[in-house]
């Protein structure tokens, strides 16, 4: 597990990107702003078209866990308007099989780095109100909880909370 790649998507990766996003759809439907439909009825090219925009550059990236078959983590980091230091981090899954290890906190320290390297120092991220688990498992990154609270982006009847940690 520990040797598996932590690793920016590249190109290539548009194929097995689109079956994981359909997963982490399937799986987790409040933690993401489309829904399993939407992103089943997008066509691969349009995958293609995203993973080429965060494959390189400072402002979106998305990185995967990749062990040589089918992806089964991904985190990804854009910029923050209105804040030039900070990136938010977003799309954060895991495969249910390999929760609870150190896989998170590989993706969110490659997240980290490449903010670093694009001169932001901040990390924010947002996680649904009630997920105990998850801000948990951010709190031992090193996240904490700033007292913002936000509407959930698609379920009005949802909130979030808001959570920031230096790089």
């Amino acid at each position: 597990m520990d040797n598996w790649d932590v690793r920016r998507v590249t190109p290539d990766d548009a194929g097995r990107m689109r079956a994981l996003r359909l997963e982490m759809l399937a799986d987790s439907p409040l933690a993401f702003l489309e829904t399993l439909a939407q992103a089943a009825a997008r066509p691969h090219d349009n995958y293609r078209q995203r993973i080429v925009q965060s494959s390189e550059g400072p402002d979106t990236a998305q990185f995967i866990v990749d062990p040589g078959g089918p992806l089964i983590g991904h985190a990804g980091g854009t910029t923050v308007p209105g804040e030039p230091g900070c990136t938010v981090i977003f799309a954060v899954y895991l495969t249910p099989s390999v929760r609870g290890g150190k896989m998170l906190g590989r993706l969110v320290e490659a997240v980290a780095d490449w903010s670093a390297a694009a001169g932001r120092d901040e990390l924010m991220l947002e996680v649904v109100c009630g997920n105990e688990r998850a801000v948990r498992a951010y709190e031992k990154l090193g996240f904490t909880d700033t007292g913002v609270r936000l509407p959930h982006p698609t379920v009005r009847v949802l909130t979030e909370l808001q959570m920031r940690r230096r790089v």
